[in-house]
């Protein structure tokens, strides 16, 4: 039988992925890992990056034998999906800002792109707004503040409502802007926040559930059932464990060789 779908993030984000892979694949046995010890990745050089996602990536898909790798960080992902399709012979699935699915639904054509500062300004990016949704006005607003609040959120602290406030306050200039694409997996986690803190209705949009849907299409037809959910980390913290505990994973364990 094959081992398990592995979610990797550089913190906490994937953790909304997990939750439609939940919903998609109920039986199929789920990973974690974190590159913790360099949260967050947004501030980081590319070139660097690069060689830290591929060395944690390869550890972590040793350590838990898994038969998918979930890359379920746009930074990771718009930097080092070929690096890792490359160097690995499981199946890769990225992780994109949603902005086609948001173009789809906007009624008013003006849509927000919610994500890091690198994801916002990234050309790979910019490549999707030119060929998904050209005929919208897109809003980019980077948040790289809402990162620290959703690690908050799931090591048990609430989010601090004024810096979602701060945040978020570009996206409301335009009372046109009807639909938000959450371009980073971390911000799902915090959607009941977003929600009571906007002026008004939007539709938000993220990627989890076309990133499931993607898995499904590559899982291999007899993957590890429901056991035990093993999860791996860079350093050690004991509130990012109990978070990882609320999410049905095991104790983290540290990553070695990265």
């Amino acid at each position: 039988m094959a081992g398990p779908i592995l979610v990797f993030d550089s913190g906490v984000g994937g953790l909304s992925v997990v939750e439609s892979l939940r919903r998609c694949l109920p039986d199929a046995a789920l990973a974690y890992a974190c590159d913790n010890a360099m949260l967050p990745y947004g501030q980081r050089a590319d070139a660097w990056l690069i060689q830290r996602i591929r060395a944690v990536c390869e550890a972590a898909v040793a350590a838990s034998g898994c038969s998918v790798l979930v890359v379920a960080c746009n930074t990771a992902s718009t930097l080092a999906l070929d690096v890792l399709r490359g160097c690995l012979t499981i199946p890769v699935v990225g992780t994109v800002p949603a902005i086609k699915p948001a173009a789809k639904v906007s009624r008013t054509r003006h849509i927000g792109l919610l994500a890091t500062r690198a994801t916002v300004s990234r050309p790979y990016t910019l490549q999707l707004i030119e060929d998904f949704a050209a005929d919208c006005r897109v809003t980019r607003v980077a948040a790289d503040a809402l990162v620290t609040e959703a690690e908050r959120l799931v090591a048990g602290e609430l989010p601090d409502r004024a810096i979602l406030h701060r945040a978020l306050s570009p996206l409301w200039e335009d009372p046109w802007l009807d639909t938000v694409v959450l371009g980073c997996t971390h911000f799902p986690l915090l959607r009941p926040w977003l929600n009571d803190v906007a002026p008004r209705r939007v539709t938000w949009i993220d990627s989890g559930d076309a990133i499931a849907r993607r898995v499904a299409q590559v899982v291999p037809a007899h993957v590890s059932q429901q056991g035990e959910a093993p999860s791996f980390v860079t350093a050690f913290d004991e509130r990012l464990g109990s978070g990882l505990a609320t999410f049905g994973f095991a104790s983290p364990r540290l990553l070695q060789r990265v």
